[in-house]
């Protein structure tokens, strides 16, 4: 079989990879903990499951409208005029299987081919996949440890140029946790809007923030038709698995936003659509209490892994995750990652799954429970020491 050239260009994701080998080796007795898959280890809440059920029960079981259900695309939009202060209706929404669909059809729609597109790195992997894949040239944008995993402004103003078509920021960040501050935005918009360049916000942590505030560069002057807004509820509301996303983009690229939702996947699922409107509505103290024991596990682990003898951490504003330092071991991510799954027995993700500027790192979810962490932990500290630290 002679396959497209283009399937040769598409990426994937290294916590899928890492879950897999971890699996076999549960299969093989050894236990594992997991430290690798980003998602909340939290239930949906039980109104939201509840509303789910009903919709089914009810016959919401047939096609819907492409862009999504009106109902659930003026919920939104009233969410995000709170949230985001921009004078946004549901003629601004479309909603996707998903938040991950929106990036995929973004580039598709705007990268032209040898287009150049700014893109965080180390960062969610999918965004380098996706604009390979469109025949798009993936410009990385450094995230450093010593800038708090944020961009030095002069290296962002150096990597655009007149073939930038795209800028993508997500924040809070995967991998990292980092945040952006409103001067970074600033930055981006004053590039953006003199250039006339369209921007990918990414904030499907928007409410996973434990220090600082989240900003919205859709909210700066001149940045409200220049942006799409990338959210769901998988995150916040601990629904990955019903596959339920959406973004907020100017009238005229929603109406082809939502032709490519026609001609892929025809609609989102209207049960999980209803749910969706239930979580909007009720399960603001689910979303409280959950990133109320993120901020728990966060200061543990942050403080636990940098007492470590060769390793660093530092503590993350938001989201999830730490991205600890661990170049004094004198390994490559990927072989300092293995080694943790094979002989500590903890899975996490290299740093250079992540990108170039994620060697020398370690991705660790804390998405997991108080005992496994502080079992993770001490594994980490025993394997660091085999090493003769």
């Amino acid at each position: 079989m002679k396959l497209a050239k283009r399937l040769s260009r598409l990426g994937t994701e290294t916590a899928f990879e890492v879950l897999v080998k971890a699996k076999a080796l549960e299969a093989q007795g050894k236990e594992i903990v997991h430290l690798e898959i980003g998602e909340p280890d939290f239930p949906t809440p039980q109104s939201v499951v509840a509303a789910g059920t009903h919709a089914l029960h009810q016959g919401h079981t047939h096609y819907c409208a492409s862009a999504g259900m009106p109902e659930l695309r003026e919920a939104v939009a009233r969410e995000v005029r709170a949230s985001r202060g921009i004078p946004v209706n549901a003629d601004w929404v479309v909603v996707t299987p998903g938040a991950k669909p929106i990036m995929f059809y973004l580039i598709l729609a705007l990268v032209e081919e040898g287009d150049e597109v700014l893109y965080p790195n180390p960062g969610f992997p999918i965004y380098e996949s996706m604009i390979n894949f469109a025949g798009g040239k993936p410009v990385p944008l450094p995230l450093l440890e010593r800038f708090e995993f944020r961009f030095d402004v002069n290296e962002l103003r150096q990597r655009v140029s007149d073939r930038t078509k795209l800028i993508i920021i997500n924040s809070p960040q995967n991998p990292t946790g980092g945040l952006l501050t409103k001067s970074d935005l600033e930055a981006v918009a004053e590039i953006a809007v003199e250039r006339d360049i369209m921007v990918l916000s990414d904030e499907i942590y928007a409410r996973i923030i434990y220090d600082g505030t989240h900003h919205s560069i859709s909210s700066l002057p001149g940045m409200i038709e220049r942006t799409v807004i990338l959210d769901g509820f998988s995150k916040t509301y601990a629904m990955t698995g019903w596959r339920l996303g959406y973004g907020i983009m100017r009238p005229d690229l929603q109406a082809h936003i939502a032709k490519l939702v026609t001609n892929s996947v025809s609609c989102t699922a209207p049960f999980t659509q209803l749910a969706g409107i239930e979580a909007l509505a009720s399960a603001e103290s689910d979303v409280s209490q959950m990133v109320a024991e993120f901020r728990q596990r966060r200061d543990y682990v942050s403080q636990a892994l940098d007492s470590i003898p060769g390793m660093r951490c530092l503590c993350p504003p938001g989201a999830f995750y730490v991205f600890p330092n661990i170049r004094s071991f004198g390994m490559a991510s990927s072989a300092f990652s293995d080694y943790l799954l094979n002989s500590a027995g903890v899975a996490v993700l290299s740093g250079s799954s992540f990108g170039e500027y994620g060697e020398g790192h370690i991705r660790i979810s804390y998405a997991n429970s108080m005992a496994n962490l502080t079992k993770a932990v001490e594994r980490i500290g025993e394997a660091v020491r085999r090493l003769g630290r």
